[in-house]
């Protein structure tokens, strides 16, 4: 090969090499202008969006929460506005270095420390937690003075709920705390079809309504979360605002209670542990709802403190426990006047029907006692009701027998909840042969056995009813069969439009009582109150009113005076006056009170003293002294069961 052709093989390879290399560049080239197009152009509009959203900030607008008055005006629950100091977790450089930073500025106390962690553990989906709230003017200037040392810590303004009367029928209005997971997942179901907006409705929000009117009535109470989009800088803090969506406020709830009465009711409680609900019997409005003892809901609204929860949790007395509506009780011979009702209405008995009272009734070769040794000699229903007799309804729940008895009661409104504007109320124990196969494993167990209908006639056995229920099917009887669901709240009022929402106060359904049974239940229980178990707590009252005393075994024992206090029999009085036009009606429960007429029944004159005459006694109503009728305990065996029967 000579020169020439070796220079021209040089120069093909060489070509052969620059194309191969310009092709390659070329693709290279396609291949980044095919990048650049995809990201400048295709993704034009998502990478746009990213960066505004790194330059804008979304920051809900939490809404001011509803305020809760009672039908006077008086304000039970409200808001503040008050600084906290907020550490955002991730954003800081050491989380338990930045504290104790912190703690040289502004006071930092370790019950902070310790909440903080406990809301850090559950509070997962929240961007910034309280480490110091409500802080003093002096605590503010200094922490800003010193902002820039402390990346991830900020001093916002919140709203802070605040219940002005304390412990102030607490069980009635509840309390709010930090929101919880479980209150998320509560949130998303109420929301059913529109989860997406409830939830996006609690953007923001730190607390939310845990028990009482304040959960019944949580997303009326809430309003409406706003929002503001802030442009930020690279540090991300806010250059200025350019939208802003206004937070619609939480409506108002004016309650039916009468807070000064439900002042009283819970000074005449004293110490005892019990509960009281009174009634408006016209529209079913409650007018005061006591559980004793109560709490101050305040110590729940900053995230409460251990040593605080622990006094609580462990209080033997149960003082978050809502007797009320919760806690269920054998009604004694509160059930009389009920079960005489029943007699007439189903023609078992006559009010002049007779019996000869030798103080005991004989059933299946036993022989159940009556309260007073010798009996009370010969008694019609209206002296069966006023002396309390316990061999009268013995033979009246023979005759009626249980299905009858349970049929009438579920009338009235017993063994199932009554329908009241709070959550978690229980049904109570309407006993009946179908109730027992189902509420027992054993098949020993689910048979009812005839003896058990003559405890269930004097209010004892499986009788098992809330001061509530007990106060709800008295006001069905006064109004002759109309039935009007107990109710705490009047009306809701919405404060940016006015708008007022009234609680429907028409009955929700008729029981067919007739007039002359309904007239004869009034006098026996105004004879009561004038001459017999509760005549001592009524004496001088110028007012006429009705009762009925009642008093309830909790341990069979002869002489419960030598038992534990807390073994100790309850005490029940249930009342209306005035007798000729019921303006309140009450149900009053002592636990281990002993006799009615002794514990319970001054309680119920002290609350109609000052609801019809305004007198005003901030003491504890006296515990007097059981009557002669009281007095007598005996002994009894009804299938097996040893039975310490009592009537008042």
């Amino acid at each position: 090969m000579n020169d020439y052709q070796h220079t021209q093989q040089e120069i093909s390879r060489f070509r052969r090499r620059a194309l191969l290399a310009g092709f390659g560049a070329l693709t290279l080239f396609s291949l980044l202008f095919a990048r650049f197009f995809h990201l400048q152009v295709t993704l034009h509009e998502h990478y746009s969006t990213r960066a505004e959203s790194n330059r804008i900030s979304l920051v809900p607008i939490v809404p001011n929460r509803g305020n809760i008055t009672d039908r006077n005006g008086v304000v039970l629950a409200r808001n503040y506005s008050a600084f906290t100091l907020e550490i955002t977790p991730s954003k800081t450089n050491g989380l338990e270095a930045t504290i104790n930073a912190l703690a040289e500025v502004v006071d930092i106390q370790p019950k902070d420390r310790r909440r903080f962690k406990k809301q850090l553990e559950e509070s997962k989906s929240f961007e910034s937690i309280p480490i110091r709230t409500r802080l003093t003017d002096e605590e503010v200037a200094r922490f800003a003075a010193r902002r820039y040392l402390f990346p991830g810590v900020e001093i916002n303004a919140r709203l802070f709920r605040q219940y002005p009367e304390g412990a102030l029928a607490v069980h009635a209005l509840g309390y709010i705390s930090r929101i919880r997971e479980a209150d998320v997942k509560w949130i998303a179901e109420r929301g059913e079809e529109d989860r997406e907006d409830y939830t996006n409705n609690y953007k923001g929000t730190d607390h939310i309504g845990q028990t009482g009117l304040e959960r019944f009535y949580e997303f009326e109470l809430h309003g409406g979360t706003g929002n503001e989009q802030l442009e930020v800088d690279k540090s991300g803090r806010a250059v200025r605002v350019l939208t802003h969506t206004a937070p619609t406020p939480g409506k108002n709830l004016t309650l039916t209670l009468d807070s000064e009465l439900q002042r009283m009711a819970e000074a005449a409680f004293g110490e005892r542990r019990g509960s009281m609900v009174a009634l408006d019997p016209n529209d079913g409005s409650v007018l005061a709802l006591v559980s004793n003892p109560g709490f101050d809901p305040n110590l729940f609204v900053d995230g409460i403190r251990f040593d605080d929860w622990d006094e609580l949790n462990t209080n033997p007395d149960k003082p978050l426990l809502n007797r009320a509506i919760n806690s269920g009780y054998a009604p004694g011979s509160t059930f009389k006047p009920l079960m005489a009702l029943a007699a007439l209405s189903q023609g078992k008995r006559g009010v002049n029907y007779t019996i000869a009272d030798p103080g005991y009734f004989n059933f299946g070769g036993r022989r159940f006692m009556d309260d007073k040794v010798g009996g009370h000699g010969s008694v019609d229903m209206l002296k069966s009701i006023i002396v309390s007799c316990n061999t009268y309804y013995y033979n009246l729940a023979n005759d009626l027998g249980i299905d009858a008895i349970a049929r009438f009661m579920a009338q009235l409104g017993l063994g199932k909840p009554t329908g009241i504007d709070l959550p978690g109320e229980s049904s109570g124990t309407l006993p009946s042969p179908e109730w027992k196969a189902g509420y027992f494993k054993k098949r020993e167990q689910q048979k009812w056995f005839p003896g058990e209908t003559i405890s269930v006639g004097i209010g004892q056995g499986y009788n098992n009813y809330t001061s509530l229920q007990m106060a709800h099917a008295l006001a069905n009887i006064l109004n002759y069969g109309k039935v009007y669901a107990p109710h705490l709240v009047s009306h809701i009022t919405d404060p940016t439009t006015g708008e007022i929402k009234r609680i429907a106060t028409e009955p929700a359904r008729q029981i067919p009582l007739k007039t002359e049974h309904v007239d004869f239940i009034k006098t026996a229980m105004a004879g009561v109150n004038k001459q017999g178990t509760g005549a001592r707590a009524f004496a001088g009252a110028p007012y006429e009113s009705g009762g009925k005393t009642g008093t309830a075994q909790v341990v069979g024992q002869r002489n419960t005076r030598n038992l534990d206090v807390r073994l100790r029999d309850n005490s029940w009085f249930i009342a209306f006056a005035p007798v000729d036009q019921p303006k309140i009606v009450v149900a009053v429960l002592v636990e281990n009170g002993g006799f009615g007429a002794a514990s319970a029944a001054p309680i119920a004159r002290q609350v109609f003293d000052y609801y019809l005459l305004g007198t005003t006694k901030t003491t504890p109503a006296p515990e007097g002294v059981a009557t002669a009728d009281e007095g007598n305990t005996e002994d009894t065996e009804e299938e097996g069961e040893h039975q310490h029967v009592v009537a008042d």
